[in-house]
């Protein structure tokens, strides 16, 4: 057998990394999955990676994530007319979704 045959027979078996996000005493972080995604998208838009920083509140199941980036760019993650958040806001319902929760994101300085 050829190794793209093999290759074809482990497509379904990829393990998702965002399943495995847990908290203390192994319970699984709430929103885990939204979280990252944010974190993932907003670092990728940034001038300045490395001053985003992400908070998640949970309250009645659903998750809020609150994006702290510098100044500079927040204009980058809005967009113009808001349409760079408000497709952030679509992922990271997605994202919630996939996880059973309601999730939403807000960008602060």
């Amino acid at each position: 057998m050829s190794d793209d045959h093999d290759h074809d027979d482990n497509i379904g078996n990829e393990r998702d990394d965002y399943e495995d996000e847990v908290g203390g005493e192994g319970n699984r972080i709430i929103g885990g999955r939204a979280k990252a995604v944010v974190e993932h998208v907003t670092r990728s838009i940034a001038d300045e990676p490395d001053a985003i920083d992400i908070d998640l509140i949970e309250r009645r199941g659903e998750v809020t994530i609150l994006v702290h980036a510098d100044k500079g760019d927040m204009g980058r993650l809005i967009g113009k007319r808001g349409r760079v958040v408000q497709a952030l806001r679509q992922v990271t319902r997605a994202a919630g979704a996939a996880e059973g929760i309601r999730a939403s994101v807000d960008i602060v300085e």
